[in-house]
């Protein structure tokens, strides 16, 4: 078994945004007191986790993944389905026991609902379209609400809200232009993707309004609340990218131009990461 091919199914830069979504949560919370070891707990939880469900997609994924992605690890055999559910669980337990050591229950919960949204999606949900893309979205939001819960700080906190339903909006928009790429693997396994279903032009069309929304919700905080300089200026910045996603879907609604927009959304995803922590001072 190739050691590489193992940790590539984790997709770590995606696990490590994850981990650092919790971070900017923390910041964003304002807690009154956390030690690092909060912190780095914390990142660990988000990045293990993630790393569960990332595997967890690719063992269910691999008859697609046959189709669209045969130099995919598991599909060209470079590592096994046990190797790849043992990595899985292993990744489970590092969030869980992490999230046990900040001795939070409201935390471990939100773990366990966030693995069992990652199981769930796989198993079933995906198969359902828009509902699957919400459930993946909602992965992308959670970590934010984990960062303040863990840190003891303010979950209510305008900012901390809208930034999760920023990261939720461009989530289901990269899902849904995701899809594009994979009609016909998901007609293999009886996905119904809304590309599949619609039409690449609609889920174009689909998935660029909520790329658009996420624009918005990012730059409601510049009216409603109290926030930053930093945010001030620094938001335009994802927003532009969002903006020309956005315009690159809808004017190239093909599966080689979706998978040119689902690898720089994030892109535009860790930019938006470092504003909102720059908006947490």
């Amino acid at each position: 078994m190739d050691p590489k091919a193992l940790l590539s199914i984790l997709r770590p830069i995606n696990c490590a945004m994850i981990g650092f979504a919790v971070i900017v949560g923390v910041f964003v919370s304002k807690p009154p007191v956390l030690g690092a070891e909060g912190i780095v707990l914390g990142f660990v939880t988000g990045f293990a986790i993630c790393g569960y469900s990332m595997v967890i997609n690719d063992y269910y994924d691999i008859e697609v993944d046959r189709v669209n992605q045969p130099d995919r690890p598991l599909p060209s055999g470079a590592v096994s389905g046990s190797a790849a559910l043992a990595l899985a669980v292993a990744m489970l337990l590092v969030g869980v026991v992490a999230s046990l050591i900040l001795l939070n229950l409201t935390a471990v919960g939100i773990v366990l609902l966030y693995a069992l949204l990652s199981w769930l999606y796989n198993f079933r949900a995906k198969k359902y379209g828009l509902s699957g893309n919400v459930i993946v979205a909602s992965s992308l939001a959670i970590p934010f609400i984990y960062g303040g819960v863990v840190s003891g700080g303010d979950v209510a906190s305008s900012l901390l809200l809208f930034m999760a339903g920023t990261a939720f909006l461009s989530g289901v928009g990269r899902e849904v232009v995701k899809a594009m790429a994979d009609v016909a693997g998901d007609e293999k396994r009886g996905i119904r993707s809304f590309a599949r279903t619609h039409g690449t032009k609609a889920a174009a069309v689909v998935g660029a309004g909520f790329f658009l929304a996420s624009v918005v919700s990012s730059l409601l905080p510049l009216v409603l609340i109290s926030v930053s300089l930093f945010y001030r200026i620094g938001v335009v910045v994802p927003d532009v990218v969002f903006i020309y996603l956005a315009y690159a879907i809808l004017s190239r609604p093909t599966g080689e131009g979706a998978l040119k927009v689902k690898t720089r959304a994030l892109f535009g995803m860790l930019i938006g990461l470092i504003v909102f922590i720059g908006g947490a001072f």
